[in-house]
């Protein structure tokens, strides 16, 4: 598979908040996920996490600041770095992690 639909893949995922791999490039995961305006808790990994808004836009709450990533938009979570997501994050979201 060489193309992919990434607004169609996360709008017909019934769990939202659930990612699924769609592909790979080296060692690194390329994930896509639907948000639904819920908050996902606070997580920090041992690796960069790329969460790139393909639709919508991404809440996130990253050291005490409010950051909006928006449409077309990407968001470079380092490793270490606690981040969580507010309420009011929709649409297609797509991650990149190892």
């Amino acid at each position: 598979m060489t193309i992919v639909d990434f607004n169609s893949l996360a709008s017909n995922k019934q769990e939202a908040w659930k990612s699924s791999v769609v592909g790979r490039v080296g060692s690194a995961n390329i994930k896509v996920l639907r948000m639904d305006d819920q908050p996902y808790a606070e997580e920090t990994h041992d690796y960069n996490e790329a969460l790139l808004v393909i639709d919508g836009k991404l809440l996130l709450r990253v050291a005490g600041r409010e950051i909006t990533v928006e449409s077309g938009q990407m968001y470079l979570a380092l490793a270490g770095t606690p981040h969580s997501v507010l309420p009011g994050s929709y649409g297609s979201l797509v991650i990149v992690d190892a």
